[in-house]
């Protein structure tokens, strides 16, 4: 009766093994963390994002080079350079040189740096 109760035992224990063994290989490979690929991805030296555009700065750039910027065309670029210096860029708006559609197009495109000699006014 000891062997028979040993027996079934080893038995139940092993099913219970195997079982955990066929559960563990049924589980996608996805969720398996890779390693080679995150070394490789380290020595890589390309860069992975593009490049930002630079700002145009509406305190100091020319009439050609606020041109560039969509939406903004001869006229507006002149009302720009005559409305100087600006404190923010939103000033394009408050003191009505472009519309606010224009603005809302051309925000992420342009800056109102400070240069020290406006700093001391």
């Amino acid at each position: 009766m000891k062997k028979l109760v040993t027996l079934v035992t080893s038995l139940a224990f092993a099913l219970v093994l195997a079982a955990g063994f066929t559960f563990a290989a049924d589980k996608p490979a996805a969720t398996k963390t890779p390693i080679a690929p995150v070394a490789e991805k380290k020595t890589d030296t390309k860069p992975t994002a593009p490049a930002k555009e630079e700002l145009i700065d509406i305190n100091t750039a020319n009439e050609e080079q606020l041109k560039k910027i969509p939406g903004i065309g001869e006229e507006y670029s002149k009302k720009i350079i005559s409305g100087r210096p600006y404190a923010k860029k939103d000033q394009l708006i408050s003191r009505k040189i472009i519309p606010p559609a224009v603005y809302e197009k051309i925000k992420d495109k342009i800056i109102a740096r400070q240069t020290k000699a406006e700093s001391k006014k």
